[in-house]
């Protein structure tokens, strides 16, 4: 027999007791009927598996009217999905996780939550699919459906065609109504979440968009909040789909300056901006070309434009690895080969495809940053960009969707003096560490650490984990690990590639 401390052996005595009266909710641990802090339920959770996650799960829903103000109308079923904490007597306030996008599931967060494995330790992980997306009734029209990546990229008005015709078959079906898709909207429904699961309090994490999300749940319900990680940090009055354009071009120059600045790359690609002018110069005639498409080898016939580049361009610029391919990328296409470019802009799109629900993603951003997009300032910053089409391609996707109000305060820097802890990568191409340090300006309890060598999205990488678990843990600074602090503050850019796909 192994040992036990007088706790532990009165715990395991009383799940032992306990365990043939299981006619408790499912999910509801058995060690509450014995006085431990475990929460009490509002719903069932069942045994689930979440792609790319090792370990099980419990899953359930949460009813929430689609519409608040008609309560009495359509419900939704949110989707939860609770990581139990790997102890029998668990801290009381969970790490429940946003997801980005506009438009992610709880999916894609969840091999962050696998490598969070130090938080779970004494406390639960909680994922939530926003409205709209994952399997919380996911909205769904006919024109956005997920389509051949290849396809995606051969037909560049795609994008602003199908979003139109989408909020049109919304409507004409007459069940979902996009009005009701917002970021307050999914605010409310983690509160409800954080009510059904039996939270007092809470503390969150989010990525990209989801910082929004975090912002303003940290606004609205600041008597819940017990800490926040914002990774990305998006100002509210940052316009998501407008604003990272400018900051995407910067992010290319960047890498063309760091190619300049590096002995190899420069040796091997001497001139990338005349590179991006001849690949300019050589698509102005629209002609058709053939690649070999990845998959499978088969030749595809396509037009592709200079937008076509620089959108795959901006995509990659997102992650270091990525980015180090570009020069390399651009080479081949000004030397007549674009079939590298291609694979790499059919990643991106099947990517895109999988993990957003694009429906989602307009209902929100048309609600609430295309009505703060005027054309005088559009034209301004459509002369500063190497490829303007796909800027207004982007904002005419937002014809006919619905604008409804927001709360009055929704735009303006969230003051809080809740222990915040922001993560910016150096690198990151949209919400830059300027970002994080505009958020941190109002939240008097705040710590901003810029991870130089890293993009977008900065906790799965080296010893952020770590960091995240030390934070979440005393919901303060004062036990972070320096040594990861350094790591992070001084890491480096990636070198980049000077022979990759280069002929021999």
């Amino acid at each position: 027999m192994p040992h036990w401390s007088n706790a532990a052996g009165r715990a395991i005595r009383c799940v032992w007791k306990t365990a043939r009266a299981a006619a408790l909710v499912a999910g509801v641990a058995l060690v509450a009927a014995c006085g431990s802090k475990a929460p009490v339920r509002q719903i069932e959770l069942t045994e689930c598996r979440l792609p790319k996650l090792a370990t099980a799960a419990q899953c359930g829903t949460v009813e929430v009217p689609e519409d608040r103000a008609r309560p009495a109308g359509r419900t939704l079923a949110i989707a939860v999905v609770v990581l139990p904490a790997a102890t029998l007597s668990p801290q009381p306030d969970p790490l429940i996780m946003l997801p980005g996008g506009p438009g992610q599931s709880s999916d894609a967060l969840a091999p962050l939550a696998g490598a969070l494995g130090g938080v779970r330790r004494n406390r639960d992980i909680v994922l939530i699919d926003p409205r709209g997306t994952g399997k919380s009734a996911p909205l769904r029209c006919p024109a956005l459906a997920p389509r051949d990546p290849f396809d995606e990229l051969a037909e560049e008005q795609t994008i602003a065609i199908a979003a139109q015709r989408c909020v049109a078959e919304l409507r004409a079906g007459g069940d979902a109504d996009p009005a009701q898709y917002t970021t307050s909207a999914a605010v409310a429904d983690i509160d409800a979440v954080r009510s059904a699961l039996g939270y007092e309090r809470i503390n969150l994490w989010g990525g990209s968009y989801g910082t929004r999300v975090a912002q303003e749940y940290l606004r609205r319900y600041p008597q819940h909040v017990r800490s926040v990680v914002l990774d990305g940090a998006a100002p509210p009055a940052m316009r998501i789909s407008f604003d990272p354009w400018l900051s995407g071009d910067a992010a290319l120059d960047q890498i063309i300056a760091a190619c300049a600045a590096s002995p190899d790359c420069r040796q091997a690609y001497p001139d990338l901006d005349a590179t991006l002018a001849r690949i300019r110069a050589d698509l102005a005639p629209a002609r058709t070309i053939t690649v070999a498409d990845p998959r499978n080898g088969a030749a595809r016939a396509f037009k592709p434009s200079f937008d076509t580049v620089i959108g795959a361009l901006q995509g990659l610029v997102y992650a270091p690895e990525t980015a180090s391919l570009i020069p390399a990328l651009l080479a081949r296409a000004a030397a007549g080969d674009y079939a590298p470019l291609t694979a790499a802009a059919m990643l991106l799109n099947d990517d895109v495809a999988k993990t957003v629900n694009l429906a989602l993603h307009f209902a929100v951003t048309c609600a609430e940053d295309a009505p703060r997009i005027d054309a005088a300032e559009t034209n301004r910053m459509l002369a500063r960009l190497r490829a303007p089409e796909l800027v207004r391609r982007n904002l005419a996707a937002c014809d006919g969707w619905p604008r409804p109000p927001v709360p009055a305060d929704f735009y303006a820097p969230v003051v809080s003096d809740k222990p915040v802890l922001i993560l910016s990568g150096g690198l990151d191409p949209v919400t830059p560490p300027a970002a994080g340090e505009e958020v941190g300006r109002t939240l008097s309890h705040s710590r901003h650490i810029v991870a130089a060598g890293y993009g977008h999205i900065v906790s799965p990488n080296a010893c952020a984990p770590r960091l995240i678990e030390k934070f979440v843990a005393e919901a303060g600074f004062t036990t972070l690990p320096q040594s990861c602090i350094d790591y992070l503050s001084t890491s480096a850019r990636p070198p980049l590639f000077a022979s990759l796909l280069e002929a021999r």
